[in-house]
């Protein structure tokens, strides 16, 4: 990283009508351009939130229009921006759950497909089997050297859970790390905020995690509160339970004072890697 800059974690409210999605994420984009960040992100299914059998009738039309609004958002706002996972057709009744990083030239920086899958029983009587039309990723997320940035580090909503995603991320090079997420109403008041910290704090890094919020169909409800947490494991911004926007600096001197304060990530046991 050169210079500080600002970033963004947008929070949607999503739903089954992709007009109404797209319309809302460009609402929210350009507010946080107006309020001068560089690098915005856009939630798990910023596109699409309704039934499954909906969304592999969609997918195909679904996929390439996300593809072009990404470009064309990066390009029209002057952003670096992520798109935090919109289903791709993966063949056989299945989609992938990709993220795709583009440049302000409108350039795909990076992608990645989904490769932990939310398939939970929770107590509130909901159950998820993301499995069941999602095709896991068969490639570890990237990281990707943004200039005039830092290096970003990709990830999607249950990978949080998997702290060796992330220390995988840290081995190479990531600076800050993006955790785009429709995290569910009952496990987000107890996990979310926290796991994040403890990404943040174990890497040393940024991380950057733009979120669902409210209710979308159904029963299916998300937890909200967008955030920004610095390599301390501070929450810088958090954009609570309605459709908005966390916005906050993220500081290279900031992030090399902390690394250097506190060297885990140089005392790694050999044995462990």
């Amino acid at each position: 990283m050169v210079t500080s800059f600002l970033a963004a974690a947008l929070q949607l409210t999503s739903t089954s009508d992709p007009d109404a999605n797209f319309a809302q994420a460009e609402e929210l984009i350009e507010l946080a351009a107006r309020r001068g960040a560089d690098l915005v992100g856009l939630p798990e299914n910023f596109a699409f939130m309704g039934e499954e059998a909906r969304k592999l009738e969609l997918a195909a039309g679904l996929a390439e229009r996300c593809s072009r609004f990404l470009v064309t958002m990066a390009r029209r706002y002057q952003v670096t921006l992520l798109g935090g996972g919109f289903p791709v057709p993966a063949g056989e009744g299945a989609t992938y759950n990709r993220a795709e990083l583009v440049s302000t030239d409108g350039q795909v920086l990076a992608r990645y497909d989904k490769i932990h899958l939310f398939d939970v029983d929770l107590p509130d009587g909901n159950t998820y089997t993301e499995s069941a039309t999602v095709k896991t990723g068969d490639q570890l997320p990237p990281v990707v050297d943004v200039p005039g940035l830092c290096r970003i580090g990709l990830s999607i909503c249950y990978d949080v859970r998997f702290p060796e995603l992330y220390r995988h991320l840290a081995g190479a090079g990531a600076e800050l790390m993006v955790v785009p997420a429709a995290f569910t109403a009952y496990t987000g008041k107890d996990h979310w905020q926290v796991l994040l910290q403890a990404r943040a704090i174990e890497n040393t890094a940024y991380v950057l995690a733009p979120a669902q919020t409210g209710l979308h169909y159904g029963r299916r409800q998300s937890h909200g509160h967008a955030l920004v947490i610095d390599p301390w494991g501070t929450v810088l911004a958090d954009a609570g339970v309605g459709p908005g926007a966390a916005v906050a600096p993220v500081d290279p001197g900031h992030l090399k004072r902390v690394r250097a304060q506190m060297p885990s990530l140089r005392h790694r046991h050999p044995a462990l890697f």
